[in-house]
């Protein structure tokens, strides 16, 4: 008997430490204990032995491939795999194929289609009528949200489970395991350690990657030396999906909700991905007039600054004003009542259609406009008393409306004053045994 190792035998070393570490059951998988613990929603199919086509939607390095390859070997079901970036229709029919000929033989079929974002809307709608007869189990792994990537009819017919990306306590474990695989600790430091779970930002498989790049090096390495020898993992934004949306929801979220110290971690995330610093410039422009508004008028001032700073100086000096604009509007007081009074003057207006002005307010260039009324008993109410005439700018037809209402937060307070003294005149100025001229009030707040 010829004992001598085949040629196509490989070396267990050889093979990457991310393989060798593959998990052998859902229970060694790490992180996703609230789908897979067995009173979780997976935990519980695989236990019943009756899978549901499923969309797995998480970061890179969480998992996705092994836990569909793990779904596979546990219900006895052939494992399929394809990549929706390298795979086409004719490659999805031969899969299709092979699956109705196993079903024929009485075996299911789990087909894993990573990336299955990639795929167009024609490409998801074949899987459609598969699915519905069970003909696969499709299993699809995504990074990017499929409520946005996903056509709807594939949506219906799958249930989405979110994996979490691994926190440092799952990253330990790996590290633990790869020790014990390796037969000796890592020679790091502790700081150094920490620096490593750090670095890897979540991503199991870029984490066994850097450990077999420091294994070799000599003890002890510090966080020094660490940083030297791997290269830190690039964080997760991509400006045209998910990411993207997320990080300016929460900077926005942090500045509404007056967190200055939130808002500039944020935003930090926003320009170490690389998002456009005048992308952000216009948002916080618009926070400041939608969340800010006549609260600190000062607010919008702020922000343009920054946006014209920015444009001026460029990366990275220019990234500085618009750090101040963002604290500045997130210490800022807020209000939505210039928000609120336009949106509904504007349901106002298109409720109403056509009224014209009433006539007083209009100008009179024309002899025949003079005889119709035109500009009428107008009162110019820089010239009045009390700066204030009290007149009617509503249509005629129009019962007055209130649509601004400011609060009594900032600048909005004294213009809270300021509308309730004028709202005083206005009602003695059309009272019926009041003078036309209105009277100015004993007592009561300034109207400045």
């Amino acid at each position: 008997m010829n004992d001598a190792p085949s040629l196509f035998d490989v070396d267990d070393a050889s093979r990457p430490l991310a393989d060798r570490l593959r998990p052998r059951t859902l229970h060694d998988v790490v992180g996703q204990d609230h789908l897979l613990a067995p009173d979780a929603p997976i935990g519980r199919m695989v236990d019943g032995q009756r899978l549901v086509s499923m969309v797995l939607w998480g970061p890179p390095g969480c998992g996705k491939t092994t836990i569909a390859r793990l779904l596979a070997e546990q219900t006895d079901l052939a494992f399929e795999p394809l990549s929706a970036t390298f795979s086409g229709v004719a490659d999805l029919r031969k899969v299709f194929s092979a699956a109705q000929r196993r079903r024929e033989l009485g075996q299911g079929t789990l087909l894993f289609v990573d990336e299955i974002h990639r795929f167009n809307r024609a490409q998801q709608d074949s899987f459609l009528p598969y699915v519905e007869d069970g003909t696969i189990i499709l299993v699809g792994a995504t990074t990017e949200n499929p409520s946005f990537e996903l056509n709807g009819a594939l949506l219906s017919r799958t249930q989405v489970f979110v994996l979490k990306r691994l926190n440092d306590d799952a990253l330990e474990t790996l590290i633990t395991r790869a020790e014990d695989l390796l037969g000796a600790p890592l020679p790091l430091t502790a700081d150094a350690r920490q620096a490593l779970v750090a670095m890897a930002d979540g991503d199991g498989r870029y984490l066994l990657n850097m450990i077999e790049q420091v294994q070799g090096l000599p003890a002890p390495v510090d966080t020094a030396v660490l940083a030297a020898a791997v290269q830190k993992r690039a964080p997760l934004y991509d400006k045209a999906q998910e990411g993207h949306y997320n990080l300016i929801s929460a900077l926005h979220k942090a500045m509404r909700g007056s967190d200055p110290d939130a808002a500039l971690y944020w935003l930090a995330r926003m320009l170490d991905g690389g998002e456009d610093p005048l992308f952000i410039a216009r948002r916080i422009t618009r926070f400041a007039t939608e969340d800010i508004g006549m609260a600190d008028p000062q607010a919008v001032q702020q922000a343009l600054a920054a946006w014209d700073v920015y444009e001026r100086l460029g990366s990275p000096e220019g990234e500085l004003a618009i750090a101040q604009a963002v604290i500045y509007l997130a210490t800022a007081p807020k209000s939505i009542g210039v928000y609120r009074g336009f949106n509904t003057a504007r349901a106002a207006a298109k409720r109403t259609g056509s009224l014209m002005p009433p006539a007083h307010i209009l100008n009179a260039p024309t002899r025949l406009m003079k005889d119709l009324g035109y500009g009428d008993g107008y009162q110019y109410d820089p010239d009045t008393e009390t700066g204030f005439s009290g007149a009617n700018y509503f249509p005629d037809d129009m019962p007055r409306e209130t649509f601004y209402r400011p609060t009594n937060l900032g600048y909005e307070r004294a213009i809270t004053e300021r509308l309730a003294h004028w709202a005083q005149l206005r009602a003695a100025v059309h009272e019926p045994s009041t003078p036309t001229r209105p009277k100015t009030p004993r007592k009561g707040p300034s109207p400045d």
